[in-house]
């Protein structure tokens, strides 16, 4: 366990723990704000991910942040943004159970270190790796559960709205019930991040 950010990102960018690190252009360690009370939790990197070093930059990443922007936060300034594995799994298929076992740990120490008042897992694979295992994410999405002190809510996943555009409100809301969640615990203050 790493009780330094730099040093925990360094010695991530240099993990061969599974088999992941073959196939990989970059690690993508994450991105936002390491003070942030809100982290925000995907699967895995995709192709552009993986080719600019940076989580959620593509096509999905284009609308997470749109859907952020309407709820006012933003991955400059008070949210961080995260994934279970940080390597590109290939073709973009689906982390394997035993990737995220061998990658967990980075995003614990992650957690650790950021002490997040909330987490916000995007999609059915960090909802059932974080919240619980039989996460039924058309179906609980947008409810808050509490494990140690920590609310985390699973929403639909960016990728997931782009094939599926009717699922969009749906997801929306969950933003807007994050939006209040985060009002009514006065977050965006404690984070020292101000609203304009």
């Amino acid at each position: 366990m790493f009780q330094n950010w730099e040093e925990l990102q360094q010695a991530c960018m240099r993990c061969t723990k599974c088999g992941l690190c073959e196939t990989r252009t970059n690690v993508v360690f994450g991105m936002g704000n390491p003070q942030a009370r809100v982290l925000f939790i995907g699967e895995g990197p995709g192709q552009s991910e993986d080719e600019q070093g940076k989580p959620f930059v593509g096509r999905s990443g284009q609308l997470l942040d749109k859907m952020l922007a309407a709820v006012d936060l933003d991955r400059n300034s008070n949210i961080y943004i995260a994934n279970i594995v940080k390597c590109r799994p290939p073709k973009n298929r689906d982390p394997l159970p035993e990737e995220q076992e061998m990658c967990i740990d980075w995003l614990r120490n992650q957690v650790t270190l950021i002490r997040p008042k909330i987490i916000v897992c995007l999609g059915r694979i960090a909802g059932m790796k974080i919240i619980k295992p039989d996460l039924k994410i058309m179906r609980e999405h947008g409810v808050f559960f509490e494990k140690n002190g920590v609310l985390m809510m699973a929403t639909l996943h960016p990728a997931a709205l782009l094939r599926n555009p009717n699922n969009k409100p749906a997801a929306f809301e969950d933003f807007l019930k994050l939006r209040d969640k985060i009002e009514e615990l006065g977050l965006l203050e404690e984070s020292g991040a101000v609203r304009a």
